[in-house]
């Protein structure tokens, strides 16, 4: 899945909110991280509620910039699927600045307990940090 995933990438324009995001990111030079969320079970549909009525805006006020966002197709191991998504940032030292304020975020806290009052969402989660190869096709990086 990984491998079909970055494949279809290269063509994808990164949708930058407003919020959060003026600076000019150099697509050669972000770091992009790849994020796989496996939902508890029945929990998918409370957690792609909470993505679309909370998380990218906090995300977009911290300055993580929101690529793209999927809901991988069900198979035997994961019969809801997971949610794959990438953000980019200028550099690692600020996606690690930008989770810590996410994370201490007082709106997301409330957000994050209210979601999760019947339950954890997310069972576990996985990240990997990836560059641009230099044979990619341009990505365009909004304001």
């Amino acid at each position: 899945m990984r491998k079909a995933l970055l494949a279809r990438l290269a063509p994808a324009a990164i949708v930058a909110p407003a919020v959060a995001q003026d600076a000019a990111l150099d697509p050669r030079t972000a770091v992009y991280e790849l994020r796989i969320y496996y939902p508890a079970p029945g929990k998918l549909a409370a957690l792609n509620t909470r993505f679309r009525e909370h998380t990218l805006a906090l995300f977009a006020r911290h300055g993580m910039r929101s690529v793209a966002y999927w809901n991988e197709q069900p198979t035997p191991t994961a019969p809801e699927g997971r949610v794959v998504y990438i953000l980019a940032y200028p550099s690692r030292a600020a996606r690690d600045d930008a989770w810590k304020a996410f994370a201490g975020d007082p709106e997301w806290r409330q957000v994050s307990a209210a979601s999760e009052a019947d339950g954890r969402l997310v069972t576990k989660v996985d990240s990997i940090f990836m560059s641009m190869a230099d044979y990619s096709p341009p990505l365009t990086l909004p304001r």
